[in-house]
C-alpha cells in the first residue's frame, strides 16, 4: 500500500467508520482496523481500487453489517465460564498428586491398617458392618483399630508435610 493512498483514504476512512460504528455497535477503530486490512488483502490480489473513496465507503458498509449480523447471532453464555466451582487444571492435578501420596503411605502403614483405611477410602462407602466383615474382625475393634492407624498415617505423613509448607 502506498503512503500516498493511506495519507489521502485515513480522513475518510475515519468519518466512514465513526458514522456507521454506532448502527452497527462496533468500535470505530476496530472497523477502520478492518477496512485497512480488507484493503491490503485487495491490494495483494487485484491491487489498488480503481475509485479508493468509493471502494472504501463500500468496505466499511459491508463490514458494519457483518458486525451487526454477527452481533445478532451471538449470545452471552447463561453462567459464567470461568465458574469458580470448578477445579483449574492445576487444583486437579495438584488434588491427584495428594490424593497419590495419601495412597502411598496408606500401603506403607504396618499390620491391618493399609486394608482398613483402602476400606475406608474406597469410593462404596461401605458401613462399618462391611467393613468389619471384609477385614475379619469385629465391629467394636474397627473404631480402635481405625483411631490407631489414623495416628500411624497422621506420623508417617507430618513430615512430608511440614516439609512443603516450609519451602512454599
Amino acid at each position: 500500500m502506498t503512503h500516498d493512498l493511506v495519507t489521502a483514504l485515513r480522513p475518510l476512512l475515519t468519518a466512514e467508520a465513526s458514522a456507521e460504528s454506532h448502527a452497527s455497535g462496533a468500535d470505530p477503530r476496530d472497523l477502520e482496523q478492518t477496512v485497512w486490512l480488507r484493503l491490503l488483502e485487495r491490494l495483494e490480489t487485484h491491487g489498488p481500487p480503481r475509485a479508493p473513496e468509493d471502494w472504501l465507503r463500500r468496505a466499511v458498509r459491508a463490514e458494519s453489517r457483518r458486525t451487526r449480523r454477527l452481533a445478532r447471532r451471538e449470545r452471552p453464555y447463561a453462567t459464567d465460564p470461568a465458574d469458580p466451582a470448578t477445579p483449574t487444571p492445576e487444583q486437579r492435578v495438584l488434588t491427584t498428586a495428594r490424593h497419590h501420596a495419601l495412597r502411598e503411605a496408606v500401603s506403607r502403614l504396618p499390620g491391618r491398617c493399609p486394608r482398613l483405611l483402602q476400606a475406608l477410602l474406597s469410593p462404596k462407602d461401605l458401613t462399618y458392618r462391611e467393613i468389619a466383615g471384609e477385614l475379619g474382625i469385629s465391629q467394636g475393634s474397627l473404631g480402635p483399630e481405625r483411631s490407631r492407624c489414623l495416628g500411624c498415617l497422621r506420623r508417617l505423613l507430618t513430615p512430608e508435610v511440614a516439609r512443603r509448607e516450609a519451602r512454599g
